[in-house]
C-alpha cells in the first residue's frame, strides 16, 4: 500500500463517526430523585454519558444495539451526593499529627483514595470542604479528565477564617482587613475552586465576613459557613451564605430564639433561594454505640487505594477510641442532636446529606450510607425524603440540577442499583451492586 492511500485511510478513520453506546438498565424500581411515584419494572436507556429515555418494560422500546444490564430485585437510583466530605484525611485520630505527616502525599495517594472510595460506596458527586489549593484542583480536575476515579467532585481548596491553626497554613487562610478578605476570595476563585468556605466568621470583623460573601457572590462563587457557634450562625444568615454546616452549638439544648427568628425570615424569603443546611449529624450521633463496638475498624472496604504504611498508621491511632480527643463532647451533644435537626427542618431549611467524611472513626467507604441510615431510621426522615436530600438537592445547591441529581431524559448517566427495597430498608446502600459515572460502569 503506498503512502497516499494510507494518508486517505488513516483521515478516513479520524472524520469517521464513533459508534454511540448504548446501555438499557432493565427491571428494577427506579427511585428517580424527583417526586414522581416509583418506576416499577423500569427501563433506562444510556447512550454515552447521557440518559436517552426513561420509562418502564412493555412501554419503553430497548434498543437493538444496547448492553443489557439487569438490574431485576434491585432499586435503581441517581449516584448519591455527599455535600461534606474531606479528602485530605481518612479517619486517623490525631488531626495535628496527620497535617504534619501527610502533607506532601495528599495529592498522590491520600485524596486519590478517598475519591475512588466514595464512588465504589456509589457517591458520585461529592463537595470536598477544605484541602490545600494546588491539590484540590489538580484531583477535581484529574476525575474529570478521565485520569482517577472518583465523584464529580465541587472543591472549595483552602478553608477562609480569621486565623489558620498553628500548622495548617497550607490549607486555611487567615483574613486581616475587608481588603484582604476580598483578595483572598479573588485568588481562589481565579484559581477555580466551585465554592467558598468561611469559618470561624464569629472571629472576623463584620465587614470581613461581608467582604468575603459579596466577593464570591460576585464571581458566582456560592458561600457555605460553619454553623459551630452562635455568632457564626448570626453572621452566616445577616450577609447571605448559601449554606451551613453542621448542628453545632455543642452541648446548647436547642438553637436560641434570635438564631430561629432569623431562619424563619430567611427561609421565608423566596427571592433569596433556599437556604441549605448540611448538619453532618451521624459522626456524632453514632459515637456512644461505636466507641464501643469497633468491628467497622476492621473492614477492609477504607483500605482502598491507601499504602500499608498509611493503613496500618490510621488503624494504630484507632486503637483506643474512647481516647479520642475530637470526640469527648459527645456525651454531653448527643441528647440534643435530634433537638437541633428537627428544629431545621420545621422552619424551612433545606437539608442536604453530608458527613464530614474522613473525620476520626469515619470512613469514605461508609460515611454516605450511614448518614442516611440516622435520618431515617433514628430521625423520622421519610426515606425518598432522605434520597432527595442527597441527590437532587445537592444538584440543585451546586447549580448543577441541568446535569446532575436525578434519573431524568438528557442528564448525565450517574446511576446506582442496589439489591432489594431501599425506600423500606434504606440501609442497604451499605452495599451497592452498580456503579454508572457519566454512563461508564465504574462498579
Amino acid at each position: 500500500m503506498n503512502a497516499r492511500i494510507l494518508a486517505a485511510l488513516l483521515a478516513a478513520l479520524a472524520v469517521a463517526p464513533v459508534q454511540a453506546r448504548t446501555i438499557a438498565l432493565v427491571g428494577g424500581t427506579l427511585v428517580d430523585g424527583t417526586l414522581r411515584e416509583p418506576i416499577a419494572d423500569s427501563v433506562v436507556i444510556v447512550r454515552d454519558e447521557r440518559i436517552v429515555a426513561v420509562g418502564s418494560q412493555g412501554e419503553l422500546a430497548i434498543p437493538a444495539d444496547a448492553e443489557i444490564v439487569s438490574t431485576e430485585g434491585m432499586t435503581v437510583l441517581p449516584g448519591l451526593w455527599d455535600m461534606h466530605v474531606h479528602l485530605m484525611i481518612n479517619g486517623h485520630a490525631d488531626y495535628a499529627y496527620w497535617d504534619k505527616t501527610y502533607i506532601d502525599r495528599l495529592r498522590d495517594p491520600i485524596m486519590p483514595a478517598s475519591a475512588r472510595q466514595l464512588l465504589m460506596a456509589g457517591v458520585t458527586g461529592a463537595r470536598d470542604l477544605g484541602a490545600p489549593l494546588a491539590e484540590s484542583i489538580a484531583v477535581r480536575d484529574a476525575i474529570r479528565r478521565g485520569e482517577i476515579d472518583g465523584p464529580t467532585l465541587f472543591v472549595s481548596g483552602p478553608f477562609i477564617q480569621k486565623k489558620p491553626y498553628p500548622g495548617t497554613e497550607a490549607f486555611r487562610w487567615g483574613v486581616d482587613s475587608p481588603a484582604d478578605a476580598r483578595a483572598k476570595v479573588k485568588r481562589l476563585a481565579d484559581a477555580g475552586v466551585d465554592v467558598i468556605k468561611l469559618i470561624d466568621q464569629d472571629e472576623m470583623s463584620e465587614a470581613e465576613v461581608a467582604a468575603v460573601i459579596d466577593e464570591a457572590h460576585k464571581r458566582g462563587k456560592p458561600v457555605v459557613a460553619h454553623a459551630h457557634r452562635p455568632e457564626e450562625i448570626r453572621r452566616a444568615l445577616k450577609f447571605g451564605a448559601d449554606c451551613l454546616e453542621h448542628t453545632g452549638l455543642a452541648a446548647a439544648p436547642r438553637y436560641p430564639e434570635d438564631i430561629m427568628d432569623a431562619l424563619r425570615e430567611r427561609t421565608a424569603n423566596m427571592a433569596a433561594g433556599p437556604l441549605f443546611w448540611t448538619p453532618t449529624i451521624e459522626g456524632l450521633y453514632n459515637f456512644p454505640y461505636v466507641v464501643k463496638h469497633h468491628e467497622h475498624i476492621d473492614d477492609t472496604r477504607w483500605h482502598l487505594g491507601l499504602p500499608p504504611d498509611i493503613v496500618a498508621d490510621i488503624r494504630q491511632s484507632l486503637a483506643h477510641p474512647e481516647r479520642i480527643a475530637y470526640f469527648q463532647q459527645t456525651p454531653q451533644r448527643w441528647p440534643t442532636l435530634q433537638t437541633k435537626f428537627e428544629q431545621l427542618r420545621e422552619n424551612g431549611v433545606l437539608l442536604l446529606v453530608g458527613t464530614d467524611s474522613g473525620i476520626p472513626m469515619k470512613f469514605h467507604s461508609d460515611s454516605t450510607w450511614h448518614e442516611l441510615e440516622v435520618w431515617v431510621n433514628r430521625l423520622g426522615v421519610p426515606a425518598v425524603d432522605a434520597i432527595r436530600a442527597a441527590t437532587y438537592w445537592p444538584a440543585v445547591a451546586m447549580k448543577a440540577d441541568k446535569d446532575y441529581g436525578s434519573v431524568v431524559e438528557g442528564k448525565y448517566a450517574d446511576i446506582i442499583a442496589v439489591r432489594g427495597d431501599v425506600l423500606r430498608h434504606i440501609a442497604l446502600l451499605q452495599n451497592v451492586d452498580i456503579v454508572i459515572k457519566h454512563g461508564k460502569r465504574m462498579k
